[in-house]
């Protein structure tokens, strides 16, 4: 409030020293009639900021107080005065700007992520033709052509998760899952690519290792990292290996590989969207979504992800289940 009439106290005061020059040089010179004009100046300013300051205290308290939620700049009165009335319908039509636009986007990314959904089940119908038409022949032409298909399948999968993780929250369901079945699961669905890729999985996980989480979800970011690892060892490693363990109040679960590795720059940033890297040039195929996806599912899951990797050597990603996922912050 002082910051805001400041301009105004300095003006009173060279008003005032202004007038009493004018008339001390007109032989005015009477020097206690000066002080007391000065002194009624004052008094008159302190009685305008006095009631200045009630009349928009409010107003100041409001504009000093931080907002913790955007309901906050529509609401309370700020006082009586016309500037706080002008404030407030400013804020309260900010607001409602601010809400119409929010719901506009709102309903543009559900509408965008609706037609993704029905557009990737749409291209699953003839994928699944082209399978069958392919299936039990062994022609080498028809065999690249399920290859392909196959690879367009789990791009396919990579662009539905990725459309789902908007509502995340409408869609899984922690519950204590077998570790074992969904490495088993994971591990044949991509049989092909290591048959492909001349790779031979080793699974080493116990039968009786369970972990609290969603089993879709955890399967896709297995998915995921299986085909990275197959992807990055071709021609160069002979095994992937899928490791499993306690350890201490959490379950580890590895997926190791032999091959090409993450250079130690782009390690920090391979969980970015899109990021790609140094790896990202040798390998047209890398779209820098996988390891996004498989980080932001782990997140919402409760769980974390640690990637260690040596160049030439191979990358070792480890997913830390924890005994209770945290799943009051989903």
């Amino acid at each position: 409030m002082i910051r805001e009439h400041w301009p105004l106290l300095v003006m009173h005061i060279v008003q005032l020293t202004l007038i009493v020059a004018v008339y001390w040089l007109d032989g005015y010179r009477n020097a206690y009639t000066a002080l007391y004009s000065v002194f009624l100046g004052m008094v008159t300013l302190l009685v305008y900021v006095c009631w200045r300051y009630t009349s928009h205290r409010e107003m100041y308290n409001r504009l000093e107080k931080p907002l913790t939620v955007l309901d906050e700049s529509a609401a309370g009165s700020g006082g009586g005065a016309p500037i706080a009335k002008a404030v407030r319908q400013l804020l309260q039509a900010q607001y409602a700007l601010c809400m119409a636009r929010i719901m506009e986007m709102e309903r543009r990314r559900r509408q965008h992520a609706t037609f993704i959904t029905q557009w990737v089940h749409q291209m699953k119908t003839p994928l699944s033709v082209i399978h069958l038409l392919t299936e039990n022949e062994s022609d080498q032409r028809l065999s690249d052509i399920r290859d392909e298909a196959d690879r367009i399948g789990r791009g396919l999968e990579t662009v539905l998760h990725a459309a789902r993780l908007e509502t995340f929250e409408e869609d899984f369901q922690a519950v204590l899952v077998p570790l074992k079945r969904v490495v088993q699961k994971t591990v044949n669905e991509h049989k092909r690519m290591f048959i492909v890729n001349n790779l031979y999985p080793q699974v080493e996980v116990d039968d009786e290792l369970t972990v609290p989480t969603d089993e879709k979800w955890i399967g896709f970011v297995l998915a995921q990292l299986l085909s990275n690892a197959i992807k990055y060892s071709a021609g160069r490693g002979r095994t992937v290996a899928v490791r499993a363990w306690r350890q201490g109040p959490e379950t580890v679960l590895e997926v190791a590989d032999e091959g090409i590795g993450i250079t130690t720059a782009d390690l920090k940033r391979v969980t970015r969207a899109f990021y790609t890297g140094e790896n990202g040039r040798k390998y047209r195929e890398s779209t820098g979504m996988g390891l996004y996806l498989a980080q932001e599912v782990c997140s919402r899951l409760g769980h974390s992800l640690q990637i260690e990797s040596t160049v030439d050597v191979g990358t070792r990603v480890r997913v830390h289940f924890r005994t209770v996922p945290n799943l009051t912050s989903m």
